[in-house]
C-alpha cells in the first residue's frame, strides 16, 4: 500500500522543489519530518527512491497555505530535506525556491490572477519576513515562456521581480549578528552577516587560494574544507544559531577579485559542498556586506552615500545582481532580485503508507 499525496515539482530560480499545501501534509513535527524525507529519498546520496536530485539545490520542499498575516496573501514554509542524513531542515528561508511560491499559489487556486502582472504578498514563515513576487498574467494565466536567462539555468524564460523587506536579521537577530563589521574566528578574518539568509564572507587569499577555483576542486582539498568548518561551527554560536554542526546554516562565501565585468567572484559551500551557483538571499547578503565600511568585501565596491546600488556577483556558472535601495543613514531598506520559474509536473508523489497512511 501506499500513499498518494497532491504535489507540484517547480523549478525556482536554481532550485528545483517539491511544493505542497499545507492541508495535504501531516501537522508540523516528527511524522511530517519523516514524510518530507520519504518523498525525497533520503537519506541516500543518490536519493534514488525518491524525488530529490541527490543534491541540496533539488532536495527542497515548500509548504503553502493561505496566510494569516493581514499583509500578505500566502504562507510560505521552506523546508530543506538533507540528502543523505535523515534530517529537515526549517532554520532558513530559500529565495530561489520562493520564486515559484507564486506559479504555485496560482496554479493551486489559491489568489485569482489579473491581467497584466500578479503581485503575490508571501510571509515567509521560517523567518517572519514578507516579500513580493510579480508575475507576469497575461489574460489571467501564468506566463512561463519569455527572454530572461539567469545564470545557473538553460534556455530563457518569462522574469519574475521578487522584492525582499525587512530581511536584516530575519535569522540571527541583527544584520550584524555578532555585533562587529569584522571578526576573527579559527584564526581567520571574516564578516558575519545576515540580510535574510546567514553568511561568512571569507577572502580567499586569506585561504591560501585564488577564489577562483573550479567547486570540484575545492571540495577534494580536504584541508580547506576542514578549515571552512571549522570556521563555521565557531560562527554558529557568535551569530545566535547555536550548534551549527547538524544545520545548513550559515553559508560560507569565499570572495575574490572577479573575473569579468561583476563587482567580485564568490564560491559558496552550503555548507559543505560547493554551490555552482549561488542562493537568492545569500545572494543578498553578500552584496549587502559590500555596502557596510569595514567588512572584508567593502573594498570590492565603493558604495554610494545612499540610493540604489547594483552588484554583480560572480559565481562558477555566470552571475546575479542583486539591487540594494539604502536611506540617506546609507541604511539597507530593500532588495530585489529576478528570477524565473517553471511548473514542472503536477500529480501526486506517492509514499509508503507504513510512513503515513495520509489525511
Amino acid at each position: 500500500m501506499q500513499t498518494a499525496i497532491p504535489c507540484m515539482q517547480i523549478r525556482g530560480g536554481t532550485s528545483k522543489g517539491v511544493y505542497f499545501l499545507e492541508q495535504d501534509l501531516p501537522p508540523e513535527g516528527a511524522l511530517r519530518d519523516h514524510v518530507l524525507l520519504a518523498v525525497m529519498g533520503s537519506p541516500d546520496r543518490r536519493q534514488i527512491d525518491g524525488l530529490g536530485g541527490g543534491t541540496s539545490l533539488t532536495s527542497k520542499v515548500a509548504i503553502v497555505s493561505p496566510s494569516s498575516h493581514p499583509m500578505a496573501d500566502v504562507d510560505y514554509l521552506f523546508a530543506q530535506v538533507v540528502v543523505d542524513d535523515a534530517h529537515v531542515d526549517y532554520g532558513q528561508n530559500c529565495g530561489n525556491i520562493l520564486a515559484g511560491v507564486a506559479p504555485f499559489a496560482l496554479e493551486s487556486g489559491l489568489i485569482d490572477a489579473h491581467t497584466p502582472t500578479t503581485s503575490v504578498r508571501v510571509h515567509m514563515v521560517n523567518s517572519g519576513q514578507l516579500a513580493t513576487i510579480d508575475v507576469a498574467t497575461p489574460n489571467g494565466k501564468i506566463e512561463y515562456q519569455g527572454t530572461t536567462h539567469i545564470s545557473g539555468v538553460p534556455g530563457e524564460a518569462a522574469a519574475l521581480t521578487v522584492y525582499f523587506e525587512d530581511t536584516a536579521g530575519a535569522n540571527c537577530g541583527a544584520l550584524m549578528p555578532t555585533g562587529h563589521v569584522r571578526d576573527r574566528l579559527a584564526e581567520t578574518d571574516v564578516t558575519c552577516i545576515d540580510n535574510g539568509m546567514p553568511v561568512v564572507l571569507i577572502r580567499a587569499e586569506d585561504l591560501g587560494i585564488s577564489g577562483h577555483e573550479s567547486p570540484q576542486d575545492l571540495e577534494r582539498n580536504d584541508t580547506l574544507r576542514a578549515r571552512l568548518e571549522a570556521i563555521r561551527l565557531e560562527a554558529g554560536p557568535v551569530m545566535n544559531l547555536g550548534n551549527v554542526k547538524a544545520r545548513t546554516v550559515p553559508k560560507l562565501s569565499i570572495i575574490a577579485p572577479a573575473t569579468g565585468s561583476g563587482t567580485l567572484t564568490t564560491r559558496t559551500f552550503i555548507p559543505h559542498r560547493c554551490h555552482e551557483a549561488i542562493g537568492v538571499l545569500g545572494a543578498v547578503s553578500v552584496a549587502s556586506a559590500c555596502l557596510i565600511e569595514g567588512s572584508v568585501a567593502a573594498s570590492y565596491f565603493d558604495a554610494p552615500p545612499s540610493g540604489r546600488a547594483e552588484i554583480s556577483i560572480e559565481h562558477p556558472t555566470g552571475d546575479f545582481t542583486v539591487s540594494l535601495m539604502t536611506n540617506d543613514q546609507g541604511q539597507i531598506e530593500q532588495s530585489g532580485v529576478i528570477r524565473t520559474a517553471r511548473l514542472l509536473s503536477k500529480g501526486h508523489v506517492y509514499i509508503p503508507s507504513a510512513v503515513w497512511p495520509g489525511v
